[in-house]
């Protein structure tokens, strides 16, 4: 079934779970997982799409999109701004592909770090880690496989990929377990009138270490806008942690945005690279204090 024919019947069943006609589909920029689109129906309602349609994560949709609604369903009770579950086909029997209709939060993603951004984004990281779910979730996963560890054509600083790798290989420091968003970062944050006003795709959530979650948040910032915006919320989260930075998950993060070898980076920009070359240099040389 192809990307067209899912949306199709994917509004279809939308429309039917909502029991009212949707007079407007607009596909949302930004998503590499899935196409993501903002309905809007006859009684004014705007909700969220979700359909996962790109591979390899179409092939696990099912638990992708199952354990996106079982967090939403774990931050019912809390004040923090992420969307709520209105349905899943998880197994895409009325859809093609699985689906997840959720709510629509007001806001648009920020084009710019600066001391307002990333003091926010610090605030709502922490405020996140507190959540105790009911039900712990999935043990983490590294996006740092072993089949990743090989210099890149594109780096000025071979010897700190090759001290990254070693790190990796190391055992990983001691943490407490912690309910992580998994995919935390600027591009997952919407903004209203100077605040932060949803937190979305919660696809990858998982128990692990806190410092996973801001690392994968400081790799981001770095990449997108240089390292003075990824260190300054580095600063701010381990203020209200209440721990240093730890290395060793900082290094798997940025490793992890290494494609497999043979495949292109899920970014792809000469200035992207290169900002992750310096990060990953400055991080394994300089450290994270």
């Amino acid at each position: 079934m192809s990307s067209a024919d899912a949306s199709a019947d994917a509004i279809a069943w939308a429309a039917g779970v909502l029991g009212a006609e949707v007079t407007d589909a607009v596909a949302l920029a930004g998503g590499l997982t899935s196409t993501i689109l903002a309905l809007t129906d006859t009684s004014g309602q705007r909700t969220v799409l979700r359909l996962m349609t790109e591979e390899p994560w179409r092939t696990h949709g099912a638990e992708l999109t199952t354990r996106e609604r079982a967090a939403f369903q774990a931050l019912t009770d809390t004040p923090l701004p992420a969307p709520r579950s209105i349905a899943l086909d998880a197994a895409g029997a009325a859809t093609g592909v699985a689906a997840h209709l959720m709510t629509r939060l007001p806001g648009v993603p920020t084009r710019e770090a600066g001391s307002g951004t990333v003091s926010a984004m610090a605030g709502l990281l922490a405020r996140i880690h507190d959540v105790v779910s009911v039900a712990p979730f999935r043990h983490f996963q590294s996006w740092a496989w072993e089949a990743k560890w090989v210099v890149p054509p594109w780096t000025t600083h071979p010897e700190s990929w090759q001290r990254a790798f070693a790190i990796l290989a190391g055992e990983p420091p001691a943490y407490a377990p912690t309910f992580l968003h998994r995919n935390f970062g600027h591009r997952n944050l919407l903004w209203c009138g100077g605040e932060i006003s949803g937190v979305v795709d919660w696809v990858e959530t998982s128990t692990g270490p806190a410092w996973l979650d801001a690392a994968h948040a400081a790799t981001n910032l770095a990449v997108d806008f240089g390292p003075e915006p990824a260190r300054a919320f580095l600063q701010q989260y381990a203020g209200l942690a209440r721990e240093a930075p730890q290395q060793y998950w900082l290094v798997m993060d940025a490793v992890g945005f290494l494609p497999v070898p043979g495949r292109q980076p899920l970014f792809g920009s000469p200035t992207q690279l290169v900002r992750l070359d310096e990060w990953l240099h400055d991080v394994v040389v300089h450290g994270v204090g």
